[in-house]
């Protein structure tokens, strides 16, 4: 009968307009039963009835004719030949755009929870995490992809009337359908403030979700949902009479909580039935500050108020700025109820600005503290969109301010600034508009990003710059090894938009040109070694003598023609041998001067047998005391100091034993007099994180090791570091390992062999 009156409404609008007649609501389901007969649904509804139902309650939300039609209409499509011709010769263009677009929504909606599911198993610990975030990209992406706001308002009339049906045939849709509304449907709802679909969405999927505890609320409820409204309005009505004795101008509506409502701020604030005060609350929005505390007073006197439960948010605003009066009172039945009082500026920010209320709503347990503000643009495009459909329903049908607001709804995008796309896990992915599949495989990870070359968009293979669409499954053809192309850096080529993305190919080929550059570099410098005849000259005692921390540095600038090679002659033509020290012991100990040994130092070394020998300590295993050493005579670098354990050491003397000869630490360096230190390497492998060689470095500040050098790798979230640490006993790397092995993320730390 509702649904007649409301079609024979919009028809008489459309005649007493004086436009040309168009096709009527009657006219869509008669089309859908000539087309359906009687096909069911995988609910087991029939779908001419499911058109019924969801073009009622469109109508309902004092919709344009074009949506109403087009939510009698979407659920034939998939049953007619060419449904985009067909809708669009009979019922107009913007309909079968409307049917078309919630198609494409409903496709969407198929993926969710699979989404979510899937974010949690892969997150281990953080699998609640995992999963908000994941339903929060949903809302988003089902707004974002809806190009036009009516289409979310038929997917939300679409399952409140799925949900109906099954509550009325006593059956359950299966947790999946429950779970879902309550995810991502009901906040969609409550964010655009339809609540005339959010409460009852709310509502009916907890009846499915967990009907044992719906059952004991509503037990507790021991009043009817109809006595409970009629309560509410007469006391409503009761209010506006003595604010129109005071000549006081006030908004008053009110409802009574629904049971989802209930339930979650009994759970949200720790709270027994017996103790919620606002099962039965209303509003009163008056015109300024004074009148709010005038009504309170008429409150108070009306009826009895609960001393305890009266909060001024207006002297004492909360943390995200809301502003209101709350107070309990005493009902005319014993029962208690709230009462909320606030001007119209209040409200709008409460509803709109950033104590929007539908961030309060889904905080949580944060969100009744107070502790959360919505600031985002995102934030700021729902609040617009909000104001519009309150403006819509503000005017009165046919009057151009009407027709204004909906020509703006039509127009409205939530896109947010990104698109949401899915991986073939289903797992939703936030990138910038204009984004390529490329970026995509960049923000899923490098390594990735730097093999992709090729990629499959909605199962078809795309051009890697291919714009991707809201909406769009995504997945990378990668080879195994394999580097980046310098065109995905051509701007005219389209093939990156995100900056994030860019800079990781920039910095693929600032990698492979520095090696190029240290490459070249090098065989410049061993070819004037081999002019000047001095190929046996020690290049860290060269890089350090030209003020170079290592061979690679100086190999560099040579490489970019920063160095001229004429002060690598110059530096060879003054290397004098080094002149012997007087007092010199039977048994040579060269004593250091508190040099770093980095350098090629030989600080603290006994050689047993002879004289003034040239030493140096071993790069491959670097010694450090206490280690146990051992020496090798090279040609024509003196000898070399090992550890006595290190493979290289072990097979040269196994080919050449009389070479080795016995060494040890001098005394002094054993009882920690010597001002020697040592270089060391610690090798270091974790998984990879943003701030890891941040922490890493301030456990070596912190035991004041010097880091003279620091080679990193990072491979599918594995990093593999090797830092060169300047210590003066090999105890210090002891303990250096014990404390990484605590950072955060630290698989294993140890003194490289």
């Amino acid at each position: 009968m509702a649904v007649q009156q409301e079609s024979r409404t919009m028809s008489a609008g459309t005649v007493a307009s004086g436009a040309p007649s168009s096709p009527s609501y009657e006219d869509a389901l008669a089309f859908v039963r000539e087309h359906a007969g009687d096909v069911l649904l995988s609910s087991g509804e029939r779908l001419a009835d499911h058109a019924a139902g969801t073009a009622a309650i469109v109508a309902k939300l004092n919709v344009d004719p074009s949506a109403v039609l087009a939510a009698a209409l979407f659920g034939l499509a998939p049953y007619l030949a060419d449904p985009e011709r067909v809708i669009a010769e009979r019922f107009g263009e913007e309909v079968a755009q409307l049917v078309g677009d919630v198609r494409k929504l409903l496709r969407l909606g198929t993926v969710s929870l699979r989404a979510a599911q899937s974010a949690s198993l892969d997150a281990g610990r953080d699998a609640q995490a995992a999963r908000r975030a994941q339903i929060e990209a949903l809302r988003k992406m089902l707004l974002a992809f809806a190009q036009d706001i009516r289409v979310v308002l038929i997917r939300l009339a679409s399952r409140l009337q799925t949900l109906r049906f099954y509550a009325a045939a006593k059956s359950s849709p299966g947790l999946d359908v429950a779970r879902e509304t309550l995810e991502i449907y009901a906040p969609l709802a409550n964010r655009l403030g339809i609540w005339q679909l959010k409460w009852e969405l709310e509502d009916l999927a907890f009846r499915f979700e967990d009907p044992d505890t719906y059952k004991r609320i509503a037990k507790l409820l021991d009043e009817k949902r109809v006595e409970r409204e009629s309560y509410v309005a007469q006391a409503i009505a009761r209010l506006q009479a003595e604010l129109a004795a005071a000549h006081i101008p006030a908004e008053v509506s009110g409802r009574p909580k629904h049971i989802y409502s209930i339930w979650r701020k009994m759970r949200g604030k720790a709270l027994d039935f017996a103790e919620l005060y606002d099962v039965r609350a209303f509003r009163v929005i008056v015109p300024d500050i004074k009148d709010c505390y005038t009504v309170l007073g008429i409150v108070h006197n009306l009826w009895q108020p609960v001393p305890k439960e009266f909060d001024d948010y207006i002297s004492r605003p909360k943390p995200n700025g809301y502003k209101s009066l709350h107070t309990v009172v005493i009902g005319d039945d014993g029962r208690a109820f709230e009462v909320q009082i606030r001007t119209h500026e209040m409200h709008r920010f409460a509803e709109y600005g950033v104590a929007a209320h539908w961030r309060y709503k889904e905080a949580g347990a944060r969100g009744y503290g107070g502790q959360f503000s919505a600031s985002d643009k995102y934030d700021e495009k729902i609040a617009w969109l909000r104001q519009l459909l309150a403006w819509k329903d503000d005017v009165a049908e046919g009057e151009p301010a009407a027709a204004n607001a909906w020509e703006q709804l039509r127009q409205a995008t939530l896109d947010d600034d990104h698109i949401y796309v899915l991986t073939p896990q289903a797992r939703v992915i936030a990138l910038p508009q204009g984004a390529t599949p490329l970026d995509f495989a960049y923000h899923l990870h490098s390594e990735l990003g730097h093999r992709c070359r090729g990629a499959r968009v909605d199962g078809a293979m795309a051009p890697l710059n291919t714009t991707l669409q809201n909406g769009q499954t995504v997945e990378i053809v990668a080879v195994k090894e394999g580097g980046p192309s310098r065109d995905w850096l051509n701007p005219q080529l389209g093939y990156l938009h995100s900056n994030r993305a860019k800079q990781k190919v920039r910095a693929w080929f600032n990698a492979v040109e520095l090696q190029e550059t240290i490459a070249n570099g090098r065989a410049l410098v061993e070819k004037t070694l081999q002019r000047e005849g001095k190929t046996s000259v020690s290049l860290d005692q060269l890089a350090a003598k030209l003020g170079f921390k290592s061979p690679e540095d100086l190999f560099n600038v040579v490489g970019k023609e920063e160095f001229s090679l004429r002060s690598i002659e110059q530096a060879l033509s003054d290397t004098a041998p080094p002149e012997p020290q007087p007092d010199m012991p039977e048994q040579f100990e060269k004593r250091g001067s508190g040099a770093s040994v980095a350098r090629g130092a030989s600080t603290g070394v006994l050689v047993v047998g002879v004289d003034a020998l040239l030493t140096q300590l071993a790069r491959c295993c670097r010694p450090a005391p206490p280690d146990e050493i051992s020496g090798f005579v090279t040609r024509g670098k003196g000898m070399s100091i090992h550890r006595s354990d290190c493979a290289t050491f072990q097979r040269m003397a196994a080919r050449t034993p009389e070479r080795v000869l016995q060494t040890a630490w001098s005394a002094d360096v054993m009882k920690g007099r010597g001002s020697s230190v040592y270089p060391v390497d610690i090798a270091i492998e974790a998984q990879d994180r943003q701030g890891l060689l941040r922490d890493i470095s301030e456990v070596f500040a912190r035991e004041k090791m010097n880091v003279v050098g620091v080679k990193t790798m990072s491979r599918r979230n594995a990093a593999f570091m090797q830092f060169t640490v300047e210590v003066s006993s090999s105890s210090q790397v002891q303990r250096a390992c014990t404390l990484l092995g605590e950072v955060s993320g630290v698989v294993r730390a140890a003194r490289k062999s």
